[in-house]
């Protein structure tokens, strides 16, 4: 069977900096019948094992260290036997949500999953986090942005360990130099494509310059 690309959207906090906000969180899964890729794991571990259907899941690989992408990783960790990846500058924001259970694996610029026949390329894309990454599929021009780019720009910044022109190089350098057609399923809310929010990424380097 062919690869395919499923959603499913939890809800719950996310915190920093001593604020709570409420959020709405998209977890994608990557993968064919038989085996699959859970790309962040948020708030919930129950309906994103419902939605791993018993399918040997080769990772669970987050894009960010922040609460909402990470707080059901340990639970769906032990619900579906799969090992957790995320870069490591972000470990001091995984260590607060889970201080006693280290991550399984690294994640690193350059690095290929392959999971169903689908190689994605992990990009390391700072700013939003020290650890902040993209996942990249060439061949389907798709991209897992987490909160690094969004439908309407940037991931925020202004919080702990975020910075804006960081984010912005990041976007520009790796990002802006994927094909414009390239469709971006975001951490939160609706897809976009690399044209539609490039103009805003110059414009808003252009000010900061």
């Amino acid at each position: 069977m062919a690869a395919r690309i499923e959603r499913v959207i939890t809800h719950g906090t996310f915190s920093i900096d001593g604020e709570d906000f409420e959020v709405d969180n998209n977890i994608w899964l990557v993968g064919d019948d038989d085996e699959v890729l859970v790309i962040d794991a948020a708030h919930e571990a129950a309906p994103i094992a419902d939605a791993v259907a018993g399918r040997r899941v080769v990772a669970i690989a987050c894009t960010h260290g922040h609460n909402d992408h990470i707080n059901a990783a340990v639970e769906l960790a032990e619900r579906v036997g799969a090992p957790i990846w995320l870069h490591p500058d972000d470990t001091m924001l995984w260590e607060v949500v889970n201080p006693d259970r280290p991550v399984d694996g690294a994640l690193s610029d350059g690095q290929d999953i392959h999971v169903a026949g689908v190689r994605l390329r992990v990009l390391h894309t700072p700013g939003h986090s020290p650890g902040g990454c993209c996942l990249h599929d060439d061949e389907a021009d798709v991209l897992f942005s987490g909160d690094t780019l969004f439908r309407g720009g940037p991931g925020a910044t202004g919080r702990s360990f975020s910075d804006e022109a960081t984010i912005l190089k990041s976007i520009s350098q790796r990002l802006l130099a994927l094909p414009g057609a390239t469709v971006v399923h975001t951490g939160h809310g609706d897809d976009t494509t690399i044209e539609a929010e490039a103009p805003g990424v110059m414009a808003r380097l252009d000010e900061l310059r």
